[in-house]
């Protein structure tokens, strides 16, 4: 795999309801060979991968696993929460949590494809929502 964004869908806009994703943490050298496992497991192929040198780390999802690669360092910061949802849009759910009063772990952040943010649910668990909108090598 490139290190270079892919996706086969660049605009979460459309989406009619989220995608969720669970989170899967490995080592910068595991990371094409996890990839290989869950898509045996599945009977599916990757459907994006995102380098994100900002953070020392690169993502790939395979069906409804979001695996993320890095160092010790660079996943500790991420550890903590369980899922990505991906969504059409965050603001709605941005307004949702902050009427109900919820912690947010990350506050609304602009990312390389596109716009999140984190929270914990009243259960407890931090889970992170983001969209995703073309980057610009991806307009055609």
């Amino acid at each position: 795999m490139t290190d270079q964004l892919w996706r086969r869908s660049d605009d979460s806009s459309q989406l009619a309801e989220p995608r969720t994703f669970i989170r899967v943490f490995v080592g910068a050298d595991e990371l094409e060979t996890t990839t290989a496992w869950y898509e045996r497991l599945l009977g599916v192929e990757r459907d994006m991968h995102m380098p994100y040198p900002e953070k020392d780390l690169a993502l790939t999802a395979v069906g409804g696993f979001l695996i993320i690669a890095g160092t010790d360092e660079s996943l500790a910061p991420f550890r903590a929460t369980v899922g990505t949802q991906l969504v059409a849009d965050i603001w709605p759910y941005v307004e949702f949590f902050r009427a109900q009063g919820a912690e947010f772990v990350q506050e609304p952040f602009r990312a390389p494809v596109g716009e999140g943010f984190t929270v914990r649910h009243p259960d407890g668990s931090v889970i992170e929502y983001v969209h995703h909108r073309p980057a610009a090598h991806e307009l055609s």
